[in-house]
């Protein structure tokens, strides 16, 4: 039997979740805790991955504290032994994993020329490598066997990322390697995709320096829907590409930015007047209620 975590309002019927066992990287912040969340109120086994473990068993007693169920274990994604040990404890603890959010990541603002090997090194790390490890695992030690879903979490980068240049390639290899990876696994039943949020007001945001503040604020005037997304926005889609709903999409991206990557320049983009943004299909969806806005937006 489900579990309905105390106050998550999602839009997915209740025990869609039941008995799996869902893998969360980066699970201790941001879209991962929030995505955490939601699957634990749906009956889902969530494991949280992370560098802190203070972090992580946080999130973890919130979801108890909440109804939920959840694990967690400390690993760098980016190391390839530390990731097959993580994963083998997993399995040995749990019996089995059935998806894997490959949510965890990190970039910072400069430009190219400004970007040295070993900074551009250690985001690729991070976005890239450390996702296809944790990917490659979670296949090889429990998906191949009894099948199963991944969604990598990937970035708006239509267009590049000028000042995160070293973001922007690792994101989208991590798109060319969903792609890949949904026609060379799916004959064992495993299904890969991609979510790409695009203005997330998450803990995200806090990361960067005090100075960016006045960039991140103004960020909402290049969105057609004229806001940032929300935490519980990005985990529905994440939600969706894991459910039985998605059986038929394998090795795509699902794009939640508020339509951004289609402005143009030319274009008299108006923005959402307060009657507007009131509407169903613009209101924003706050479906987690321990989502705290991020400093530089407050």
């Amino acid at each position: 039997m489900s579990v309905e975590a105390r106050g998550y309002r999602s839009v997915f019927a209740p025990g869609l979740f039941d008995g799996q066992v869902v893998v969360v990287t980066g699970g201790g912040s941001g879209i991962g805790r929030c995505t955490a969340h939601e699957l634990a109120s749906l009956g889902a086994m969530v494991v949280l991955i992370g560098r802190k473990p203070d972090k992580l068993q946080a999130v973890a007693q919130e979801i108890a504290e909440d109804g939920g169920r959840a694990d967690a274990a400390v690993c760098d994604i980016r190391d390839e032994d530390g990731v097959k040990r993580t994963v083998a404890s997993i399995v040995e603890r749990h019996g089995r994993i059935d998806a894997l959010v490959n949510n965890a990541g990190g970039q910072y603002i400069s430009p190219l020329e400004n970007i040295s090997a070993k900074g551009f090194e250690a985001v690729v790390s991070t976005n890239l490598t450390g996702g296809f490890l944790m990917a490659r695992e979670c296949h090889s030690q429990a998906m191949r066997s009894h099948g199963g879903a991944i969604v990598n979490i990937i970035a708006d980068m239509w267009g590049s990322m000028p000042n995160m240049g070293h973001s922007g390639a690792a994101r989208a290899g991590m798109l060319s390697l969903t792609e890949t990876a949904a026609v060379e696994w799916a004959a064992h039943g495993v299904r890969v995709n991609a979510v790409a949020p695009g203005y997330i007001a998450s803990s995200g945001m806090d990361h960067y320096p005090p100075e960016a503040g006045p960039m991140l604020r103004q960020m909402t005037r290049t969105v057609p829907l004229g806001r940032f997304g929300t935490e519980a926005e990005a985990s529905a889609a994440v939600l969706f590409l894991l459910s039985p709903a998605a059986s038929f999409i394998s090795g795509t991206v699902l794009r939640v930015d508020g339509a951004r990557p289609q402005v143009r320049m030319g274009w008299p983009m108006g923005m959402p007047d307060a009657q507007v943004q009131q509407r169903p299909a613009v209101k924003p969806f706050d479906g987690f209620p321990r989502a705290v806005m991020p400093k530089a937006l407050s």
